[in-house]
């Protein structure tokens, strides 16, 4: 990293600390707890804070490349939401009245943002309606203020490309050291919530986008039960491994999200299934401070603890302490069965299960547009070696959309991929979570992603330290299918505990 841009970098944030204090209330850092009682103090508007946010976009953006679009919109709406308030309108209390959030671009919405997954591709296509997550948090009050950064095609374009680069959004840069990996694919989302750029973003997951960048950046994500929040109108990789989730500062504001967005949408068939998870009175009611105390807790360290060298290694034997103090029961030096296996993506059948997924669900989206420059893959990969200098082609390639576009269907290949997927998660994860009785399975990092993700099962990343180097590292909780609500009393209690996350220093 250059010196004029660190130098750059320490002006933006002595500006940006200027700026806050023109407001009697801190916005940096504020949960939305804090925000929604400096609304209803009139310590603050929503206006204000959208304009603070896109402040705060446009002096750190052109070095972290957290956000590709804001929305023209973003303000006409803080307006609306300050005028219901100011009218005490029933409206005004729902649970994200009045706050700001940033949508990954691969997540639909039908105004005047684009939908692009970070494509010049699909620049100009036009949706048929809003997600289904979209339309949920239009409905509990949610300003979206813009599209963030991801890893293009939510990484699934080439094997070359690195985390958290787009041809549209430029390559995201992690806030805490920025020659660090910030990770992806929901890249931006983590980014520009740990940056103070917003305080809610969703995120979306296939294996490890959500919990790799909250684990990199210091935020909290959650990463839902396949099925729990939908899917419909979000850019696909593969509906069977798919999930949309929140990425917060903390654990209660990614609840609050979770809350807002979780529940069916016959838009997502796989919603009605996964809807029985949902527990009376939402997921809030498990905000414990003591949610520790009498859980089961898995500890797997091979090959997790591998590359924890150091005060991380330190840290992370302290956590487990810690956890013990707490009251939880560690059940420690387990083994998930086949793990090397799972961890090899083409040993285990992943690859080609996504690569013939990805093909099927992403032509079944492109259909759908109401207008689009392209309507297939092989239209993308043309559009792709046609402008080939806009889309950095020649550097990075399209290795992954080549392999896709190669498949045809659910084959007899595709189909033993896919048991021996159930098969690994079976006699792997499952079977370690029930003999041992366990309510989650404890990591460090995010390296617990892909057993999570052939399976559907739930995870959530929350802050738990810095390297050696400054770079931030998160524990990851994992669980069986529908668990959330023991994630979410195990992740507060550890969260509360520890309270381990600070903003950002933007070391070079």
């Amino acid at each position: 990293m250059s010196i004029h841009i660190s130098l750059l970098l320490l002006i933006l944030l002595a500006i940006s600390t200027l700026s806050i204090s023109s407001y009697a209330f801190s916005i940096r850092e504020a949960t939305i707890q804090d925000l929604k009682l400096a609304f209803k103090q009139n310590q603050l508007t929503s206006r204000q804070l959208v304009e603070f946010y896109i402040g705060e976009i446009h002096r750190l953006n052109p070095v972290l490349n957290g956000v590709i679009e804001v929305n023209p919109d973003a303000l006409y709406q803080a307006d609306k939401v300050d005028y219901e308030r100011k009218a005490k309108a029933p409206r005004s209390l729902l649970g994200l009245h009045g706050i700001p959030i940033l949508l990954k671009d691969n997540i639909a919405t039908k105004d005047k943002l684009n939908t692009t997954a970070g494509s010049f591709a699909l620049l100009g296509s036009v949706v048929p309606r809003d997600a289904g997550v979209v339309m949920k948090l239009r409905k509990a009050g949610a300003i979206v203020l813009g599209k963030a950064s991801l890893s293009e095609w939510a990484a699934f374009r080439s094997l070359n490309a690195p985390n958290a680069f787009s041809a549209r959004g430029g390559q995201g840069r992690n806030p805490y050291v920025l020659s660090a990996n910030p990770c992806g694919s929901s890249s931006g989302s983590a980014i520009s919530v740990a940056a103070n750029m917003v305080a809610v973003s969703l995120g979306t997951e296939t294996d490890g986008s959500i919990l790799c960048p909250s684990n990199f950046n210091s935020v909290v994500g959650i990463k839902p039960t396949v099925g729990l929040t939908s899917r419909a109108g979000v850019i696909p990789v593969s509906p069977r491994q798919d999930t949309i989730g929140p990425i917060c500062r903390t654990v209660a504001d990614a609840v609050h999200v979770l809350d807002a967005i979780a529940g069916f949408d016959h838009n997502d068939p796989a919603t009605k299934e996964a809807s029985k998870y949902i527990p009376y009175g939402g997921y809030i009611q498990f905000l414990k401070p003591y949610g520790l105390k009498g859980k089961r807790l898995g500890i797997v360290r091979n090959p997790f603890l591998k590359y924890a060298k150091g005060s991380a290694l330190a840290q992370y034997e302290h956590h487990l302490r810690t956890l013990r103090q707490e009251g939880a029961v560690l059940v420690d030096h387990l083994e998930i069965a086949n793990i090397d296996v799972i961890l090899n993506v083409t040993v285990s059948g992943e690859a080609a299960a996504l690569l013939a997924e990805f093909k099927l669900a992403l032509n079944a989206y492109l259909y759908e547009l109401v207008d689009s420059p392209v309507r297939s893959l092989a239209e993308i990969i043309a559009f792709n070696n046609k402008f080939s200098e806009l889309e950095k082609i020649e550097e990075f390639g399209q290795d992954i959309f080549l392999l896709a576009q190669a498949t045809n269907g659910i084959g007899n290949t595709e189909k033993a991929a896919l048991l021996n997927l159930a098969k690994l998660s079976r006699d792997g994860f499952e079977k370690v979570m029930m003999e041992n009785s366990l309510d989650a399975l404890v990591t460090p990092g995010a390296g617990i992603a892909p057993v999570l993700a052939i399976g559907g099962f739930p995870g959530i990343s929350v802050p738990a330290g810095f390297t050696d180097q400054g770079v931030p590292f998160g524990f990851s909780f994992g669980g069986l299918k529908g668990t959330e609500t023991k994630l979410i009393e195990i992740a507060y209690g550890f969260e509360q505990t520890t309270m381990i996350r600070m903003p950002p220093s933007f070391k070079p």
